[in-house]
């Protein structure tokens, strides 16, 4: 990485203070959220104001009517705690994620608040339960979003995916959007510093990311596939498939 694709430590302080105010503001505006449509534009709006204070920038290749009209099942591979914000401003949408993100600090609290459902990934009950729950969602009309990598990677590489929630897009008939993100710096490297992987403290991330000038995040949407795949296929199947765009994505150089 180029030393100018960082910041001066004076102006990473000043943007780690914008940070706050951001986090301060927005969980307020969440904890006041009625509806599913006012939490919806909410979360957008704020995932919108994270992404500009951060100054990331998003690049998106994809298909015609891109994204979807709701509901979609939507999955991506896993890189980092900005990946939700990232997706957030491009689209509505309820996560998915793994139990141990309720405690990680600030973002556990304000993913609990906009309705992240989590899960306990060494559960096979809990799975079933998550999947009537993804279901549901997905009945109702409301978009769901999961990373079926389970954990997070270093970002130049993608980890095998898990089929189980997949289901739910086969028991509803629901079309699966995949998508592959892939985090670069100001110079155009690709940035190790986005990913939130091993033992790096959130703390020590939040440093990482507020000392780069600017980050560039390509989001590559897949072809969807419609429910007379998702209708007739098995889990494994729609796994495979998104796995290997996102995986063929991700290992581009």
């Amino acid at each position: 990485m180029s030393a100018t694709d960082r910041h001066s430590v004076w102006a990473s302080l000043y943007r780690l203070g914008r940070l706050a105010g951001w986090f301060a503001a927005s969980t307020v505006r969440i904890a006041r959220l009625r509806s599913p449509q006012q939490r919806d534009a909410v979360l957008q709006q704020a995932a919108e104001g994270l992404l500009a204070t951060l100054n990331l920038s998003t690049r998106v290749n994809c298909h015609a009517q891109c994204p979807a009209r709701p509901p979609v099942l939507a999955v991506a591979n896993h890189v980092s705690w900005l990946d939700i914000f990232v997706l957030l401003a491009l689209y509505p949408s309820g996560f998915i994620a793994k139990q141990s993100i309720r405690r990680w600090p600030l973002v556990g609290p304000l993913a609990a608040r906009a309705g992240t459902v989590f899960i306990n990934r060494n559960s096979r009950q809990d799975t079933h339960s998550v999947n009537q729950s993804i279901a549901a969602a997905l009945t109702q009309g409301q978009s769901v979003t999961f990373f079926p990598e389970a954990r997070t990677s270093d970002g130049m590489g993608v980890l095998p995916f898990k089929a189980a929630l997949f289901q739910a897009a086969i028991d509803t008939c629901t079309p699966v959007q995949a998508m592959a993100l892939r985090y670069y710096t100001d110079s155009g490297q690709r940035c190790a510093d986005a990913a939130w992987v091993g033992n790096t403290s959130f703390y020590r991330s939040v440093w990482r990311i507020v000392r780069l000038r600017r980050i560039q995040v390509q989001v590559d949407f897949a072809p969807l596939m419609g429910p007379d795949f998702t209708c007739h296929a098995d889990r494994f199947q729609i796994k495979e498939a998104a796995e290997q765009f996102i995986r063929h994505k991700v290992d581009q150089p």
